[in-house]
């Protein structure tokens, strides 16, 4: 284990710590699914897990890489901001979703790989090996292609690191810009209510063996930050669902988020 992954280990599990909690796992025996999932305070003062050697296993973090990546490509002024416009080449993609312009932000939500690739040629290697390692996101293998590695497992990351690089994305104690962030911030809310708010992405790894789910972000109450990680096993695109919904119910039954 490095030793940059024992430092987020000691600070997620600083203080009360309910790994494979009951309630979690009765969750995850309701959904039917191999997976893991991360839930902590931003204090590190409750952490529940469910299936914490997986949560330990890193994996290709897919389209959750959007949220540094976003970052990254502002930061690099590869994009100007959320409203700034991918223009479509006429390539017809699977997700018909995809098949038009997009924004910054309609690219982000609906996960168009296209744009992020266009952005990726722009920020280019080496600055992206730089950013890496200063914000301590999982592990890099070399040599990769700048296009792809997020993508194709030269990337993996774990679940306890991803909500490592959440809390301090949240606390912007990382080497970006506060334009950045708030465009950021902006785009990744999902849904907001008066009692919480709701910033997180889904990723699927389909380019690597097992293929993965993910469902990455942080809900915002009235009195605490929770920051959440979920993977699960996801061969097929009818087990996509349970990503979100998995989390939901994981994030009930430990009390971050009301019924």
């Amino acid at each position: 284990m490095s030793k940059c992954l024992v430092c987020a280990l000691f600070v997620l599990f600083a203080g009360q710590l309910m790994a494979d909690d009951a309630a979690l796992a009765e969750v995850f025996a309701r959904g039917g699914v191999e997976g893991t999932t991360v839930i902590s305070s931003l204090s590190g003062e409750q952490t529940f897990i469910y299936n914490e050697s997986r949560a330990r296993q890193r994996f290709s973090p897919a389209s959750t890489f959007k949220i540094p990546n976003t970052l990254i490509s502002l930061e690099e002024q590869g994009i100007s901001g959320k409203d700034a416009v991918f223009k479509w080449d006429g390539r017809v993609h699977e997700i018909s979703a995809w098949n038009h312009d997009q924004t910054l932000e309609s690219a982000f939500k609906v996960s168009c790989v296209w744009c992020y690739q266009q952005l990726a040629s722009q920020v280019g290697a080496e600055p992206y090996r730089a950013y890496l390692q200063a914000l301590d996101y999982g592990e890099l293998s070399e040599p990769f292609s700048e296009t792809t590695f997020w993508l194709d497992g030269a990337l993996t990351i774990s679940a306890i690191e991803q909500v490592a690089f959440l809390k301090k994305l949240y606390q912007r104690s990382l080497p970006f810009s506060a334009s950045s962030y708030e465009t950021l911030r902006a785009i990744m809310l999902e849904e907001k209510t008066p009692e919480y708010s709701i910033r997180a992405k889904t990723g699927w790894a389909t380019r690597v063996t097992s293929k993965v789910g993910w469902y990455v972000g942080y809900v915002e109450t009235q009195t605490d930050q929770w920051f959440f990680a979920t993977n699960i096993m996801a061969e097929h695109e009818a087990d996509l669902p349970l990503r979100q919904g998995l989390t939901r119910e994981a994030l009930q039954a430990v009390g971050a988020l009301d019924d």
